[in-house]
């Protein structure tokens, strides 16, 4: 049986890899496509960011959560469910981060930048939704939110990308 603290660290990994890797990813092709990247270079760059940042979210769940619950005192009991919840990370932001990148593989640069971005926010937005309706929050609230932050991600991207290139 899964405790409401359990459920709690569970939903949080999953909202947080999610969103951090649509975001990231996003940001990320965005701005190397702003930038002039050719699309092998931008698929190349947004597959190496997909699994190094899966796999350093998820050690750094595990790592962080560990170190909470010996603070707590509690090691033995809470391996299981740091073990979880970093594993819950490293797969919502390898699975997330494939959302983004999608369209580059599939279509030419130009189409695959605004499609891209167009699929992103609309994967924040719902992930917003899903995330409100497992822990009985304000729905639109928490997908206009998301939407709001990953806008603000992909902007950045493209500014980098425009001022560096």
């Amino acid at each position: 049986m899964i405790t409401k603290q359990n459920f709690l660290l569970y939903i949080r990994n999953f909202v947080f890899g999610a969103e951090d890797s649509l975001v990231s990813t996003v940001g990320l092709l965005a701005g190397v496509t702003s930038a002039g990247l050719e699309r092998s270079g931008v698929i190349i760059s947004g597959i190496v960011l997909i699994f190094v940042e899966a796999f350093s979210m998820g050690v750094g769940s595990f790592l962080s959560q560990q170190t909470v619950d010996e603070y707590g005192k509690n090691p033995k009991t809470s391996s299981w469910r740091s073990a979880r919840g970093g594993i819950i990370m490293f797969l919502s932001y390898l699975i997330a981060g494939f959302i983004p990148l999608l369209p580059y593989v599939l279509m030419d640069l130009s189409s695959a930048f605004r499609f891209s971005i167009v699929l992103s926010l609309v994967a924040l937005f719902i992930l917003g939704i899903v995330s409100a309706k497992a822990l009985h929050t304000p729905i639109w609230r928490n997908g206009r939110r998301m939407l709001l932050v990953g806008g603000m991600a992909v902007a950045i991207g493209i500014i980098v990308g425009l001022v560096f290139k």
